[in-house]
């Protein structure tokens, strides 16, 4: 059996914040970079993310419903969406994701 090799893809999730602190002036908030997993565990489980999040709304979504309704980065549906349709679940419907 052949090893599997684990990759990891550093995702950019650096959404910028501003606040206003009392005295008037203005802070930046950066968010930490996220790193998605590589490997047939991880974008498998994804999958599963994704077509339960299809299954529970029962009607074709976007890819950023999908992220919403599953609560996962865009990267993640990606992957979980490039698996779904190799196996045939899932399909495209107007340029909304459905299953098949």
């Amino acid at each position: 059996m052949a090893e599997q090799k684990k990759t990891k893809v550093a995702v950019s999730t650096t959404a910028k914040k501003t606040a206003t602190a009392k005295n008037g002036t203005v802070k930046k908030v950066t968010a930490k970079k996220q790193e998605v997993a590589i490997n047939a565990v991880n974008v498998g489980f994804k999958a599963g993310d994704v077509y339960q999040a299809l299954a529970s709304e029962a009607k074709p979504l976007t890819v950023a419903d999908i992220e919403k309704t599953a609560k996962i980065s865009h990267e993640e549906v990606l992957l979980g969406l490039g698996w779904l349709l190799k196996e045939g679940k899932v399909k495209d419907e107007n340029e909304k994701i459905v299953l098949a």
